[in-house]
């Protein structure tokens, strides 16, 4: 495998770099950026990057120009993610329709759907969440409650989702709903785009320890959409959304390896000022190895991601071996948050301005937490690996 990167290749990064260096807002990613307490300032903020990246030609790379996208290929994108992630840049708000809505609608999406919303998304005018977990469907997706009743040309949508990410902000949300339930719970289900306008939906958002609320309750009281807002077909829902949940899963792993480097640079820098039995962490021989143990995991994560887009590239979509990924980094960055704390010791419950790394360490370690339980659990990616990786019988 060639694992390097054409001169063309390598001129468009420096390209990616110097339009970050030059746009990322001042301060951003630090204890002294002025993070507004309101939640919707901080979602104009986000807005914002979103349009930027729009207007500098960084969002859609790979998507085709006749959607709004640059028309480059995923090699592009995967540049653009490390480059992004070295310099920590923002995410934006629509994560979630970049990441997965987009590339279903390319792949499930009629033209007309493609037409009227991957541009708006690009542009940032349309922000969109995702509507598939709820309180009794989280790892058990196909249990869900949450139905759909055709009543002339109109959907009627009843139920209740958790966990919705930015459902506060969102303008959109792409929904999974029971259409069907005398065939098996897995083939009754059908994948819908949802207004959040729509009369009817109530958003609760979700304050979490840390004082943020990026998480919401959404209910749907008799929400009426149109009919053709249905993507791939009536009932194939799963299929669809197995394809979103790949995207999420198997695409993120050479962004995330730059962030998680980013990171491991910092854990390590703290090592070196933090005595334990008489030395700095860094220089035991036990905390240089858990140190070195992490390193080569995260490097097996970029060459992994590599392999990763390489069957995207060559195949056009990810297969169950995308839970292979996303097991390996969530169980990794699950061990850098222990280490973290345990370099710490007696000073890990110390958070704030005097305190050691300001609390980084503590974020790590209680952000990673969350990553065994979305994009699929743990417990989840063992199973699909087992049974449709290893064969094994279920």
């Amino acid at each position: 495998m060639d694992l390097s990167f054409s001169q063309q290749q390598e001129e468009y990064r420096q390209g990616v770099r110097e339009w970050l260096i030059n746009n990322i807002p001042e301060g951003w990613g630090t204890p002294e950026f002025n993070w507004p307490d309101d939640e919707a300032e901080r979602g104009k903020i986000l807005r914002e990057w979103d349009r930027k990246l729009y207007e500098g030609g960084y969002a859609g790379i790979s998507w085709p120009k006749e959607y709004g996208g640059q028309g480059l290929t995923h090699v592009e994108e995967i540049i653009y993610d490390e480059e992004a992630g070295k310099l920590n840049a923002p995410s934006g708000i629509n994560v979630l329709g970049k990441l997965l809505l987009g590339p279903t609608l390319l792949l499930f999406g009629t033209e007309e759907q493609k037409q009227r919303f991957l541009p708006a998304l690009l542009r940032g005018d349309e922000v969109w969440c995702q509507g598939f977990s709820e309180p009794n469907a989280g790892s058990d997706l196909a249990a869900i409650e949450t139905k759909a009743v055709l009543e002339g040309d109109n959907w009627i949508i009843n139920g209740q989702k958790v966990w919705t990410s930015y459902a506060h902000h969102a303008d959109w949300c792409f929904v999974l709903a029971r259409t069907d339930n005398e065939v098996a719970k897995h083939k009754g289900i059908t994948f819908f785009l949802v207004p959040m306008n729509s009369e009817g939906i109530t958003v609760r958002p979700l304050v979490q320890m840390n004082g943020n609320s990026d998480f919401n309750e959404v209910f749907f009281d008799s929400v009426s959409i149109p009919k053709e807002n249905v993507v791939g077909g009536l009932n194939n829902g799963w299929k669809v959304a197995m394809g979103t949940l790949g995207f999420e899963r198997g695409t993120l792993a050479l962004g995330r390896q730059v962030r998680f480097q980013n990171e491991f640079n910092t854990l390590a820098r703290i090592s070196s000022s933090v005595e334990k039995s008489g030395e700095k962490a860094s220089e035991s021989a036990y905390y240089r190895q858990k140190l070195a143990e992490l390193f080569s995991e995260i490097r097996i994560l970029r060459y992994h991601g590599l392999k990763t887009i390489s069957q995207l590239l060559n195949e056009g979509k990810l297969g169950p071996e995308a839970s292979l990924q996303k097991l390996f980094w969530s169980g990794m960055h699950v061990n850098m948050g222990k280490l973290g704390l345990e370099i710490l010791g007696d000073q890990a419950p110390y958070i704030g301005e005097e305190s050691v790394g300001r609390g980084v360490l503590q974020a790590i370690d209680s952000g990673s937490r969350g990553a065994t339980i979305y994009a699929g659990t743990t417990q989840i990616q063992k199973n699909i690996i087992a049974e449709r990786v290893l064969g094994m019988p279920r």
